[in-house]
């Protein structure tokens, strides 16, 4: 197994459990402690995890957030498959929203350049992105940009939601649960991903298989308000079961 798939199991197992030891895990793969170290090395390095005596804690569950860039490194693959997905939920014309993330960003990479589309966003990267394709409309969010996602956020971003309704939500979210619905670490996101649903006629949420079961700090929306979940192919199967027997439709790209 090449190191780069088995720290992206051990930061699977870490958001799974709340809790990763290296002991167990040296076991479970068969490989040194010393080399567990360095890959949860590797994971604190990208904003994952954080070392703890004896393992390690997934960064989401302590309250913190990985970086744009840290997230943009992790589940590449899945992420392109999951944007070129979604796509079918683009409308060939009328208005979107696509919410902060690095899954969104790709939708906004793969959006044709020839729709005639007005697109809202409250992050800063995906707004200047889609602002290259001229037969695009593009509507900036305004707010406190937060640095760690680049997000607009805050009262500001509220009072320009309120005013706004569009067809489709795109939706990221850092945990996705039966029990608890989509949650983020951060309340100030929460809010403004709250006011984004209630200003879509339909809300489709992308997020990849490592999101699935993981719960954070903020709730921003229950199952009942999600049309569809876009994911990929690594989500477990009883997830997806539980998932689809709350009514949610299940797309695994």
């Amino acid at each position: 197994m090449f190191a780069e798939e088995r720290q992206q199991r051990i930061a699977e197992r870490a958001r799974t459990a709340g809790r990763v030891d290296v002991a167990a895990l040296a076991a479970h793969f068969e490989v040194t402690t010393e080399t567990i170290r360095r890959d949860l090395t590797a994971l604190e390095r990208q904003g994952v995890v954080k070392k703890v005596h004896g393992g390690a804690i997934p960064l989401e569950r302590i309250g913190f957030e990985p970086t744009v860039a840290a997230r943009d490194a992790v589940q590449t693959a899945a992420k392109e498959r999951i944007a070129a997905a979604a796509l079918a939920e683009v409308p060939a014309e009328g208005a979107i929203l696509l919410d902060a993330g690095t899954t969104t960003a790709r939708i906004a990479q793969a959006i044709p350049a020839d729709r005639d589309l007005t697109v809202v966003t409250n992050d800063v990267l995906i707004a200047s992105l889609l602002a290259a394709k001229p037969r695009l409309t593009v509507l900036i969010v305004g707010g406190k940009v937060r640095r760690r996602t680049m997000a607009a956020v805050d009262d500001w971003a509220l009072r320009a939601l309120a005013e706004t309704y569009v067809d489709v939500a795109f939706m990221g979210a850092n945990g996705i649960s039966v029990e608890r619905g989509l949650t983020t670490p951060d309340t100030g996101e929460a809010a403004v991903k709250r006011a984004m649903i209630n200003a879509a006629r339909k809300t489709v949420v992308v997020a990849d298989h490592t999101k699935a079961g993981n719960d954070c700090l903020a709730r921003f929306g229950t199952l009942d308000q999600v049309d569809v979940l876009v994911t990929d192919t690594g989500l477990d199967d009883d997830l997806a079961a539980d998932f689809e027997s709350a009514d949610l439709k299940v797309v695994r790209a």
